[in-house]
């Protein structure tokens, strides 16, 4: 039975039996007025669809609202800055719910952060800041190298991968329409296509991780014929291989077994009820010139369209060595995605969260570096994924050398998730990361789509309402030189002091001198 039958089974007794007790006891009366109205909030709850706690936990679902209404509006940070000042993310969870809503996103009484502190950047703006057109349309870029026979109009904020699996099917849905209304792509994340991907029209990246869902053998390597036949479908724009992830670089997936219902080990090409833990590593390839022909092949398979891969940079010799495979294969992928060891949504070991993996700001930068060193970036579009929640964190990306951003936490966040850390037990009270049948029917799949749209196209404002104010016509002139970092008190240093740019083949360069 779901929650909400309970609640009304449990009502309707409750109140039949207060109402013979109060035939009975006719100074009773009182229970009736004040039990009635409880009983109506409940009624009204179930019936609404716009507050998913409200339908799925009624009545005392609107203890968390009251809760919420008594503290600061400007909500919990994700992370505070430690006792010694030593930087650490800090951003508003009330902001990504505002643009969401597309309410009032401004706050009072200044900046909400200490501007002393060691770690805290800004950007520099200019004296002959521009005007930032927002009816216009949105700038795009375009995935696609010289082989590239279908290459894809990006959105410059985009949905990070994320399986169905790990999140409901109404949150996929969701996610889904909400990249439609918003001309976005949606990452699938390595659990495979699924219906819900496909119901609501939306673009799609196809991410193949090293468990190969969708398109693997019974004993779970690559098949060829299996992921021609998904990747030639329309809605499907571009490939992404996964290498790894931030927030378990090395470890592979988990798919826990609670999780594992028999439509997902359908989807997916596995048994149901069973952990599933995804390879670390992948069987189609085990070396640079083996990923290298492995992008040849999806790129023929899929007739052309855009092949790249994403990683978390852990040994940068190995990066360097996959730039070496390009020149030495005369095969590049179309983009690369720099994940960030501090990104992550999924659950994962608390030492790879913490512990492994190259965190975005430097991951990105030296790929970008080194992609200049060998001549190779002209051809690669380069994607930011790790904790990108806002206009600044876009800017920021940017002057790293990211042509586009995906977003993972903030795009949950938009569809009413509310960090309950309940993500791996398969009991998030929001039906965002479930397959409770009971919880995931409280996300009401039209709302939260727009909701979805509304983030999108806020930030995506956001961010270039800051590119004019610096007095740039287009994210492209973003450089190292526009953002600023507190190093310590008395110390301050722009990017392009902190991460120097390199001259374009000055690895070519070294190598000859080797």
């Amino acid at each position: 039975m779901k929650v909400r039958e309970y609640f009304v089974v449990i009502a309707l007794t409750t109140t039949a039996l207060i109402a013979f007790w109060a035939s009975k006891n006719p100074n009773a009366w009182w229970s009736m007025v004040v039990l009635g109205p409880v009983f109506m909030i409940g009624v009204v709850d179930i019936m609404q669809s716009k507050h998913t706690i409200r339908k799925n936990f009624p009545v005392i679902g609107h203890f968390r609202y009251m809760l919420e209404s008594i503290r600061p509006e400007i909500m919990q940070y994700f992370v505070e800055t430690d006792t010694e000042g030593r930087p650490i993310n800090r951003i508003f969870r009330s902001l990504i719910y505002q643009r969401a809503k597309k309410v009032n996103d401004t706050t009072p009484f200044g900046t909400q952060m200490d501007v002393y502190r060691s770690g805290y950047e800004w950007m520099n703006h200019s004296m002959y800041a521009k005007h930032a057109d927002l009816k216009k349309t949105h700038p795009r870029t375009t995935i696609g190298g010289p082989d590239c026979k279908q290459p894809y109009q990006a959105s410059l904020l985009n949905i990070s991968a994320m399986s169905f699996g790990s999140l409901s099917r109404n949150a996929v849905m969701a996610l889904n329409k909400g990249a439609r209304l918003s001309h976005m792509y949606h990452n699938t994340g390595e659990g495979a296509i699924s219906p819900y991907h496909q119901s609501q029209g939306g673009d799609l990246t196809w991410q193949i991780g090293t468990g190969y869902f969708g398109c693997r053998t019974p004993d779970g390597n690559f098949d060829p014929e299996k992921f021609k036949a998904k990747a030639t479908l329309e809605q499907v724009k571009m490939i992404e291989i996964k290498i790894s992830q931030g927030a378990k670089p090395g470890h592979g997936g988990i798919l826990p077994a609670a999780k594992n219902t028999p439509e997902i080990a359908n989807i997916r090409g596995v048994e149901p009820h069973t952990d599933v833990h995804s390879p670390p590593a992948h069987s189609a390839f085990n070396s640079p010139e083996g990923l290298m022909q492995f992008i040849r092949q999806l790129r023929e398979l899929s007739g052309g369209k855009p092949i790249g891969f994403k990683l978390c940079i852990g040994q940068t010799s190995e990066f360097d060595k996959i730039c070496q495979a390009m020149l030495s294969t005369g095969i590049k992928p179309d983009f690369i995605t720099i994940d960030g060891g501090e990104g992550g949504t999924g659950a994962a070991p608390i030492e790879f969260s913490n512990s492994l993996g190259m965190p975005l700001r430097d991951g990105l930068v030296f790929a970008h570096d080194t992609l200049v060193g060998y001549n190779l970036k002209k051809d690669i579009k380069l994607i930011a994924s790790g904790k990108i929640l806002t206009g600044f964190h876009m800017v920021r990306a940017f002057a790293l050398g990211a042509d586009l951003c995906n977003s993972a936490r903030a795009m949950m966040m938009s569809i009413g998730c509310i960090q309950a850390l309940q993500c791996n037990n398969n009991t998030c009270p929001v039906g965002v990361a479930t397959q409770n049948k009971s919880l995931m029917r409280g996300l009401n799949v039209d709302d939260k789509a727009k909701r979805v749209a509304n983030f999108h196209h806020e930030t995506i404002n956001s961010f270039l309402e800051l590119v004019a104010a610096a007095g740039l016509s287009h994210p492209d002139e973003i450089t190292r030189a526009h953002i600023n970092r507190r190093v310590n008190m008395n110390t301050v240093k722009n990017y392009e002091e902190l991460y120097p740019t390199v001259a374009p083949g000055s690895k070519l360069k070294e190598q000859a001198l080797v």
